[in-house]
């Protein structure tokens, strides 16, 4: 049984057609073509230092806009508070009234 199945895969298996030999000079890149992948390399590696030195410097730059708009805000909310005070106190001074601390209900 093996002997036959053995018949029938070599009868029906082709032989391969000899393959063509190529100059290795012609499908090589040589030194020109090492040349410029190191090129190509070192520029996207610029590249890559830079955009990420931009990156770094747009975020810091984010996180102190906002330090600086949050401590502006800090101060107008002071001062906001410093002058309804004094809009209170002199209310209530005007009116005649002495117990100024205590609060009105």
């Amino acid at each position: 049984m093996h002997a036959l199945i053995d018949r029938i895969a070599t009868a029906v298996t082709v032989t391969p057609s000899p393959e063509q030999t190529v100059d290795p000079v012609l499908v090589t890149p040589g030194p020109w073509g090492f040349v410029a992948i190191a090129f190509l390399t070192l520029a996207v590696i610029a590249l890559i230092w830079d955009m990420l030195r931009r990156i770094r410097r747009g975020r810091y730059r984010a996180e102190v806009n906002e330090e600086l708009d949050a401590e502006e805000q800090a101060e107008r909310a002071e001062l906001a508070t410093d002058a309804d005070s004094q809009d209170i106190d002199e209310t209530l001074s005007a009116e005649g009234d002495t117990d100024a601390d205590t609060p009105r209900r």
